[in-house]
């Protein structure tokens, strides 16, 4: 399964997200992914699947390659896709590309664990949120 980067939300750089080097800190992306991840979960009916019944995701791991940097002012693109799924997890893929440069500037992935927060245990992908990530995805 490959993912087209399906979910997308635009933000503008802000001065205060650079840091002494004169672009945007590091872990401005995480919080862009963490962005664009949530908006994959309200389109794909998982946040409101775990707001009724407790069982949502938990970040297993993520990471981030630095292809550029960027600075104010600049507005970037950060595009979500799931790249794998399986019954307890699935990956998500991330690109972040500058509206200034029109190119990408970052790329990224995060693993994502289906969890009871009421068990306090990993739990299956609901079968519903599988089929709307597969729509999502143009996946058959």
């Amino acid at each position: 399964m490959t993912s087209n980067f399906p979910v997308s939300i635009t933000r503008i750089v802000k001065w205060g997200e650079m840091d002494a080097f004169n672009h945007v800190n590091n872990t401005v992306y995480f919080r862009w992914f963490e962005e664009s991840r949530i908006e994959y979960f309200i389109q794909c009916g998982l946040y409101g699947y775990m707001e009724e019944n407790g069982v949502g995701p938990i970040l297993a791991s993520t990471n981030c390659k630095f292809k550029r940097p960027v600075a104010f002012p600049d507005e970037v693109i950060i595009s979500t896709g799931v790249s794998d799924i399986s019954e307890d997890r699935f990956t998500m893929v991330y690109k972040v590309v500058s509206g200034k440069d029109s190119v990408t500037v970052a790329e990224g992935s995060a693993v994502c664990v289906v969890f009871d927060y009421k068990k306090n245990e990993k739990a299956l992908l609901p079968r519903e949120v599988e089929d709307a990530i597969k729509e999502i995805e143009n996946i058959e």
